[in-house]
């Protein structure tokens, strides 16, 4: 008939919301069958991926445990006078002015002569020998600690300062374990910067393989979608999702992974801070950070699963 067009015998329909998150489920549904078929696969693939993430994770803990303790210890760096056991009485008193006018002095307590030995007489059982004694054999002695972002330089200034005050016998720095913390801390810091990039490639060529795979199992599949009129988004969907699943999968094997690292650790290591007067307060294992690396492990699997999907979809031929 003149004046009719001829009818298309495969009419395209707008892919409304609602078609599309069925499809979106039947894609989760697929997936989920195919990890589910190739689970020693699976397995495999979330624990290489997991390994990848949990050093460069853990090492990142360790470097925001390590800075947590150089900022909130309360035995933080300082120096101890010891003043000569003939010093005028207003020596510590005026060397501890001098010392509080510093801003890099957080505190400083001064102990008497007086105070050391009533203090030597309770933790010790010599009292009855120094009852003997005609005089007091201990010096006046005074603390300062540092404030909070203090370096070994301004531990540098005040022992100078207080070497130059006068009646001073010894002055004794304690800076050796700041340094070697702060040093520890950078070097973490570092290690693992360089560790994620390493690792985060690493898992993202993991998931790559794993989803290459995936694909050439499909091909046969995917050129006849292909061939009907499939979208080049249409059969790279399924992929997105197995690269999450594998990422995600790695995410919480990495997660386990450093719990059970912390808890091999948490014993030599609560003895160890012990040792030093502290309690075991371990910071960023939080949801924060389990957020993160879940996020993470995710946006790492997708990724893989782009570049194996553009990689291998790309040149797709329909035979």
């Amino acid at each position: 008939m003149r004046g009719k067009a001829a009818r298309d015998p495969w009419p395209r329909q707008r892919a409304g919301l609602l078609a599309l998150g069925r499809d979106h489920r039947r894609i989760v549904g697929e997936t989920g069958h195919f990890v589910a078929e190739r689970l020693g696969t699976s397995l495999l693939v979330w624990l290489l991926v997991g390994i990848a993430l949990a050093l460069p994770a853990g090492l990142f803990l360790l470097q925001q445990n390590l800075a947590a303790m150089t900022g909130a210890w309360e035995g933080r760096p300082g120096l101890s006078v010891y003043f000569e056991l003939d010093a005028a009485s207003g020596a510590p008193d005026a060397l501890a002015d001098a010392l509080t006018r510093h801003g890099a002095v957080a505190d400083v307590t001064v102990v008497s002569a007086d105070e050391a030995l009533a203090e030597f007489r309770r933790y010790t059982d010599l009292a009855d020998a120094l009852d003997m004694l005609d005089d007091n054999p201990l010096p006046a002695s005074l603390r300062a600690t540092l404030a909070r972002g203090a370096g070994p330089e301004d531990l540098d200034a005040l022992a100078a300062l207080a070497e130059e005050a006068e009646g001073v016998a010894e002055v004794v720095v304690e800076k050796t374990w700041l340094e070697r913390v702060t040093d520890i801390t950078r070097v973490v810091s570092r290690l693992g910067a360089m560790l994620a990039a390493l690792f985060g490639l690493g898992a993202v060529l993991i998931t790559a393989t794993s989803v290459r795979l995936a694909i050439e199992a499909r091909l046969e599949e995917l050129r006849v979608l292909k061939l009907v009129g499939a979208t080049d988004a249409q059969i790279r969907r399924p992929f997105l999702y197995f690269g999450l699943v594998y990422g995600l999968g790695g995410g919480l094997v990495a997660a386990m992974l450093i719990s059970i690292g912390i808890l091999v650790i948490e014993g030599p290591l609560t003895d160890l801070l012990g040792s030093y007067g502290r309690e075991l307060e371990l910071a960023g294992f939080d949801f924060i950070f389990l957020g993160g690396l879940f996020l993470l492990a995710a946006l790492l699997g997708v990724g893989g699963a782009l570049v194996a999907a553009r990689q291998r979809l790309g040149d797709l031929e329909i035979l």
